[in-house]
């Protein structure tokens, strides 16, 4: 069955690739090796090269240019003028014999007039705000902004209404359900006299006997840390002086916590998605674990992650 799509009479669509219920309008031009989806919106001026896939549902706005080694993939949204680039040394008349790839995961919106730079990838989800330069691949459910952007928040969930469905860090009591995995926050011993504080962690107030302990601090307000989940080690996190913020997600769910004092800490399950960033210049962020360090028991690709829990 020929697929049933729209091409302005001004546009130059030169691939048949392309899905029912898609329109090419006025002005755009698609060289004849494209692969375009279905219920996708090219819109006034857009220009696509040979070595392109893009999925379902994708809407790009005017004047952008998508070129040889990008793919985007279904439910993206392109603002007007976002500029891509696939070459990292460009010369005239020089060509690479391969163009540096670049991927656009599932649903991730990138805001006009930004500029991505060539070989890096736009997480699912994630949200590139209007002007950025993005000089690093975005994680998934990232909000960055800025030149060079940089990661600001985390899409923590996406109820309609709620401004980019963006929480900041939430100062969350202990015994409130978090509803991700097993991750909860739980009260710690702490006391306290003219002489200053002191707080116990100990195989009472600690969910998992501890294997090994470590330190986090002097971390950059710029910088993200974490960004893995676990196979089988436990973690309990205790902010021992200043604070940070600590994204938890499960594959189906994700909340960010605001860890603020060390009379609190926050279990992390096995199998979640964990990620600690906004650390003040201050804090110490104290790390339990249930086991040794082990390689094979970290998962550092999402992709992979959310496979495994949907398995």
């Amino acid at each position: 069955m020929t697929p049933d799509f729209f091409t302005h009479p001004k546009a130059i669509c030169e691939t048949d690739n392309v899905g029912n219920g898609s329109k090419v309008w006025a002005f755009a031009h698609v060289l004849s090796g494209a692969v375009i989806g279905e219920n996708c919106n090219i819109c006034d001026g857009v220009f696509i090269e040979n070595e392109v896939v893009i999925g379902d549902s994708v809407t790009i706005k005017c004047g952008v240019q998508i070129w040889d080694g990008i793919s985007i993939q279904d439910d993206v949204f392109i603002g007007p003028n976002v500029t891509f680039s696939n070459d990292k040394f460009p010369r005239s008349k020089e060509y690479p014999e391969e163009y540096l790839k670049m991927t656009v995961e599932q649903g991730a919106s990138i805001g006009a007039n930004a500029t991505i730079l060539p070989g890096i990838n736009i997480g699912r989800k994630a949200m590139v705000g209007a002007g950025s330069v993005v000089t690093k691949s975005v994680p998934p459910y990232a909000v960055v902004l800025g030149n060079p952007a940089k990661i600001v928040n985390y899409i923590t969930h996406e109820e309609s209404g709620d401004e980019a469905g963006v929480t900041n860090g939430e100062t969350v009591y202990t015994g409130q359900n978090l509803g991700v995995g097993k991750c909860q926050v739980l009260s710690l011993p702490t006391y306290k006299d003219m002489r200053g504080g002191l707080m116990v962690v100990e195989r009472a107030n600690c969910p998992f006997d501890v294997a090994r302990s470590f330190f986090v601090y002097d971390v950059p307000s710029s910088k993200v840390r974490g960004e893995h989940a676990h196979l089988e080690c436990e973690q309990f996190l205790v902010a021992i002086k200043g604070s940070l913020s600590v994204v938890i997600d499960d594959g189906s769910h994700r909340k960010e916590v605001l860890l603020d004092t060390p009379e609190k800490g926050l279990y992390l399950s096995s199998k979640v998605w964990g990620i600690q960033y906004k650390f003040t210049s201050d804090a110490v962020l104290c790390v339990f674990a249930s086991h040794p360090y082990d390689e094979s028991d970290y998962i550092r690709d999402y992709s992979k992650f959310v496979e495994l829990i949907e398995s």
